[in-house]
């Protein structure tokens, strides 16, 4: 878990809430991102978060295999630059996987990389886009996408086996639901207590894990209006706030 804060990470710019003064490290929280990292096989990066540098510093991340992205509001995409260092490190290009939408605003949002211009300075990511359209493989990892919304925005979710990662949504269309049957550990938006317009409560969230029956649920994309030590201790069993450096093994 590299990151399971909200866009504008916690502690907030300018907020003296007791969250945002906490001296435990899981109120600390950067913006969203997991690596998955299997057992003899490829190391992929789910977005590209503003914190990536940071992230990839503290997690000890020396390698990118592959780059899935969930969608391109700007906490899930501006670390994107610092890819070039997987390029310099691997020597090659890393592939990315999206679909239309959002392979259509990476393209937009960082035209420098994708059209560049003669003078490149110190260089740009070297990157492949691949559609995704339906399910596919990376090495021996096989993924499903799952169609999500936030708000009224198409974006991703992914299944690989057992796990789903399903962060910044409020809804999940019904024909969704069967690609989620028999998932057991879930990461799941939660955004805070009261409603949002575009992310999943509390409330709604601990909904999807109990229509899912998963035994392991984590919540992420947090606000400030979670403390982590309270707020897990009035959640279910298996049910937690995630935090940031959180390992999580997935037979």
């Amino acid at each position: 878990m590299l990151g399971s804060g909200t866009s504008t990470g916690v502690p907030a710019i300018g907020c003296d809430c007791a969250v945002c003064r906490s001296t435990d490290p899981h109120d600390r929280r950067l913006r969203p991102s997991i690596v998955l990292e299997a057992e003899q096989g490829p190391v992929i990066l789910v977005d590209t978060s503003t914190d990536l540098r940071e992230q990839a510093l503290a997690n000890d991340l020396r390698r990118v295999d592959a780059i899935l992205f969930t969608h391109t509001h700007a906490d899930h995409v501006f670390g994107l630059d610092d890819v070039r260092r997987y390029n310099h490190m691997q020597r090659a290009a890393i592939p990315c996987y999206a679909d239309a939408g959002t392979i259509a605003s990476l393209r937009r949002m960082f035209s420098y990389v994708f059209e560049p211009p003669k003078q490149i300075g110190g260089g740009i990511p070297q990157l492949t886009l691949t559609e995704i359209t339906g399910p596919f493989t990376i090495g021996s990892v096989d993924i499903i996408p799952i169609r999500l919304f936030h708000g009224t925005l198409p974006v991703l979710g992914f299944r690989i086996g057992s796990f789903a990662y399903l962060t910044d949504c409020n809804r999940i269309p019904d024909q969704s639901w069967p690609l989620l049957d028999g998932v057991r550990t879930l990461i799941v938006d939660a955004l805070r207590h009261r409603p949002h317009s575009t992310h999943f409560s509390i409330a709604e969230s601990l909904d999807v894990v109990a229509r899912l029956g998963a035994t392991r649920a984590y919540f992420t994309h947090i606000c400030h209006e979670l403390p982590h030590a309270e707020t897990n201790a009035r959640l279910p069993d298996g049910v937690q706030l995630a935090y940031d450096g959180l390992v999580i093994d997935i037979a």
